[in-house]
């Protein structure tokens, strides 16, 4: 369970409101989003759709980017959502402000 290899995802909400989260499973989460018994965040909030996804390796390496990601600005995270980084770790360092 150690060498899980971890993702950050995000999903847009009907409002148009971006949700971060991580998991070990991209597919099963955010089915259990669109069930509504992922985070209460999302819950009726849908259709909801995922519109990025990226393995970023450990826990603990995720916990941090999503802490990352959460404090950007929205017209931050569009951006990232636009560009489609394979490596978001990488792309913040290169591009701190956006």
């Amino acid at each position: 369970m150690a060498d899980q290899k971890w993702s950050i995802y995000m999903i847009r909400d009907k409002l148009g409101n971006i949700y971060t989260g991580i998991t070990t499973d991209v597919s099963r989460r955010f089915y259990q989003h669109q069930q509504g018994t992922g985070a209460k965040a999302l819950k009726g909030k849908g259709p909801l759709f995922l519109e990025f996804q990226c393995p970023v390796g450990n826990r603990q390496q995720a916990s941090q980017l999503e802490y990352q990601l959460k404090q950007l600005k929205k017209q931050q995270k569009e951006k990232l959502i636009t560009d489609q980084p394979s490596d978001v770790a990488l792309y913040l360092n290169h591009n701190p402000h956006n």
